[in-house]
């Protein structure tokens, strides 16, 4: 059943709208602006943090809602460049993790020998030991 009302819109341009926002109102797409903006808030955060391994999960949240607000807004302006950066922040982030991760495992491969020293003179000296061979 349709929700239109006979009488007026308080703007004087047609029927008025019952239980819907009116889409020439400022923040009537508030849903895909908060998708988009939260996206945004967690590529950044995910990208500041990624050098550490949560960074990589907010990354994976903030590309999720950055591709859930993307299609939601479609062509529309509304949000559209926060969910971009949001997915482009988010990328990267989760890449930078990726990579932090891989350069983690490999340095613990590389100098396990070093793991039990008297001193991190001993220490420190068993890793450029052991990163210096060829």
């Amino acid at each position: 059943m349709n929700t239109q009302a006979a009488e007026a819109s308080p703007r004087g341009t047609g029927p008025a709208w019952t239980g819907a926002a009116d889409p020439y109102l400022p923040g009537s797409q508030g849903r895909k602006n908060r998708l988009a903006g939260a996206a945004m808030v967690l590529g950044i955060t995910g990208l500041s943090t990624s050098v550490l391994f949560f960074g990589g999960l907010l990354g994976v949240v903030g590309l999720v809602l950055g591709i859930v607000a993307l299609v939601r807004t479609g062509r529309a302006r509304g949000g559209r460049g926060k969910a971009v950066a949001g997915v482009v922040t988010s990328a990267i982030a989760i890449v930078v993790a990726v990579l932090v991760a891989v350069f983690m495992v490999w340095y613990a491969n590389e100098t396990q020998e070093c793991y039990q020293p008297d001193s991190f003179q001993q220490y420190k000296q068993c890793v450029r030991q052991q990163l210096t061979r060829n």
